[in-house]
């Protein structure tokens, strides 16, 4: 499907769309905080049509996003910290593959004996 037919019967043009639905999944926004927005730009669009745009486009967005994203190497390390705050020992990590990409990360802290 082009995206001249996935955007056929809306009001509005497809990169107003395209911009709210990335504005609520990008950062986080209510629908009725987008609709604030897009209103002191001009754009008079109600929270209910931002939820629906989101629920109807967000998926396909989400498997853009995820298709462009750099694919994981089968090689990893493991970066480690120790750090001592106040007596107390805290284990900072983090999994890096062999392009430099982070895989996981975490934290954990213990007493210190």
């Amino acid at each position: 499907m082009t995206p001249t037919q996935l955007y056929l019967g809306f009001r509005f043009p497809h990169y107003i769309i395209s911009h709210v639905v990335w504005l609520y999944f990008r950062f986080s926004l209510s629908f009725r905080d987008i609709e604030e927005l897009m209103a002191s730009r001009g754009i008079f669009v109600t929270y209910e049509t931002i939820r629906q745009w989101t629920l109807k486009f967000g998926q396909r967005y989400a498997n853009e996003l995820r298709r462009r994203q750099p694919q994981r190497g089968d090689k990893w390390h493991l970066d480690e910290v120790v750090l001592t705050i106040k007596g107390k020992h805290h284990y900072l990590w983090r999994a890096v593959d062999q392009d430099g990409e982070t895989t996981e990360f975490g934290k954990n802290s213990t007493l210190r004996s």
